[in-house]
């Protein structure tokens, strides 16, 4: 295809630079209305906390996703009631560009846990078809208090229970994310 540029998006380590970034993107209204269940998203405090509870975790799995070297996000595993659950953020810039599709494809390489769950709130349209396009299924269905949105909403649990069906997922998928 001429004349297209596909973004080359890479997993790597995270590094305490990379938190600024990870700040910076929450303060988003529309990132942070979609990712609902978050803490607040000013509290620079709790964000660094969390961030260094995830970095300190022997359990858990960071990476900072980038974008042909630029920061856009990142993705996270991390335990949690004995159950390993994944959550990812981008940069709303960067939505609709099939980036979330491409890094979850990538972290299910590397994080070979199953069952592995995740949750979005029913409405998050983009976000559930990154997860369904790499193999995870609802399991669940459930309502609960969203920061993020000041409101109870609608939410379903997803689940991969195998090793997910990442062949479906193409440099050029679409999806926010």
């Amino acid at each position: 295809m001429t004349g297209v540029h596909v973004s080359e998006v890479v997993l790597r380590e995270v590094v305490d630079g990379d938190l600024e970034d990870f700040f910076a993107h929450q303060q988003d209204p529309e990132a942070d209305r979609m990712a609902a269940f978050t803490e607040d998203p000013a509290d620079r405090k709790a964000f660094e906390a969390n961030w260094a509870q995830i970095r300190a975790a022997e359990d858990a799995t960071a990476r900072t996703i980038t974008v042909d070297g630029a920061v856009v996000g990142y993705i996270v595993s991390i335990v949690g009631d004995g159950n390993t659950s994944v959550g990812y953020s981008v940069d709303r810039a960067f939505w609709g560009r099939g980036i979330a599709s491409r890094a979850l494809a990538q972290f299910l390489e590397q994080v070979r846990t199953r069952p592995l769950f995740a949750r979005a709130t029913k409405d998050n349209v983009g976000s559930l078809r990154v997860l369904e396009r790499c193999g995870f299924t609802v399991i669940d269905e459930r309502s609960g208090y969203a920061r993020g949105r000041g409101e109870v909403v609608e939410f379903v649990v997803l689940a991969l229970r195998t090793g997910g069906a990442v062949t479906r997922v193409s440099p050029t998928a679409g999806g926010r994310g």
